[in-house]
């Protein structure tokens, strides 16, 4: 493990660049089975007058075997005024090579005031990866800004950030607007800029070779209006429809599974990862007899290995009635359609069920 670093005095804030170089990096399936979503590499540094820890998470979230890697940024004290101190981590995957890792799209910073020491950390999602059961170690330098502002008597305490607010006034207002989509009968206006700095597939049908760059309309197919307005909301704010949000209603329960699972694929199709990330965390709440099969069909089609694994062990790792009662939905039969090989998967697993069962 190396460390290098540099930083900048400016007039209103101080900045410190901090680069981590990791050799042996390797996140193995075993690994995750101890759960060991707390190990992270800590530096310590100086900014603003203000003491500061930086913490790299190798896999601090997992779902199965599919994992996010992260970057914290904890306050630790030192001289911190009565209105706080506003800090501003931003970070991303400099070069990686061997380590089974990709890079999320359009990272947007993390931001906080903090009053204290005992508050808790910023937190930045900067990569993604799947777990292998054999990882050859590989490494990677990753690269983390901390931005702290002046502390001014004048001026007081920065609001929190408000930028995904003014975004989607401009979504709503339709002002600027350069480019209008059509989604089954209803148009949506929107700004090819903004499109193509968070989507790379906006940006290459934007500002690369294809047909849609002189375009002043666009044609969607198949995606319902709703979803791809949940989409551009997504892409300008940030934010996702309340129907994903963890309801113990039963219909916003089930408006929440459908909604998850059309935005799954319109995130794929247009590689927002985060999105993406967030739609299987809430499909992975969900999984029951109803949704188990459709939710599996889906996950294999858009390459959700974590989604799969707790689909797969729902229906056939659990017990024989799960998976009785499963092999009887209408989403079963579509799976048998339309992802015949994942059927040998739930074979190889009620069968290690049973095999467990007899042995005990």
């Amino acid at each position: 493990m190396k460390h290098s670093c540099s930083g900048e005095d400016f007039p209103d804030e101080a900045r410190y660049v901090h680069h981590l170089k990791i050799d042996d990096f390797a996140v193995t399936k075993d690994a995750l089975r101890r759960d060991n979503e707390g190990y992270c590499i800590k530096s310590r540094c100086s900014v603003g007058g203000h003491e500061w820890e930086i913490r790299f998470y190798p896999a601090h979230w997992h779902l199965s075997y599919a994992y996010l890697v992260a970057l914290e940024l904890a306050f630790l004290g030192g001289g911190a005024p009565s209105r706080g101190v506003s800090a501003t981590l931003t970070g991303r995957l400099v070069e990686y090579m061997g380590c089974n890792l990709r890079p999320l799209s359009a990272i947007l910073p993390s931001q906080k005031v903090f009053q204290g020491a005992s508050d808790s950390p910023l937190l930045l999602y900067i990569g993604t990866g799947e777990a292998k059961d054999v990882q050859p170690a590989g490494w990677l330098i990753v690269e983390c800004t901390i931005s702290v502002l002046r502390d001014k008597e004048a001026v007081g305490t920065p609001p929190a950030s408000d930028l995904h607010r003014h975004l989607g006034e401009l979504l709503r207002s339709e002002a600027g607007a350069d480019v209008t989509f059509a989604v089954s009968g209803k148009s949506f206006a929107a700004h090819k800029n903004i499109l193509a700095a968070r989507s790379p597939v906006f940006k290459a049908e934007f500002f690369g070779d294809m047909e849609e760059k002189t375009s002043q309309r666009v044609e969607i197919k198949d995606m319902e209006p709703i979803v791809f307005e949940a989409l551009l909301r997504f892409i300008y704010t940030d934010m996702v429809p309340a129907e994903l949000d963890d309801n113990k209603q039963p219909e916003a329960t089930a408006a929440g599974t459908v909604m998850a699972q059309h935005l799954l694929v319109a995130a794929d199709r247009y590689g927002l990862d985060r999105l993406k990330v967030i739609c299987e965390q809430r499909l992975a709440l969900g999984i029951d007899i109803d949704t188990a099969a459709s939710t599996l069909a889906l996950a294999e089609r858009h390459n959700c290995s974590g989604l799969k694994a707790k689909c797969i062990e729902f229906i056939a790792g659990t017990s024989a009635e799960n998976l009785d009662a499963v092999l009887a939905t209408e989403g079963y039969r579509h799976l048998e359609a339309s992802s015949p090989s994942v059927l040998t998967e739930l074979l190889k697993v009620a069968n290690r069920r049973k095999s467990r069962s007899t042995y005990f």
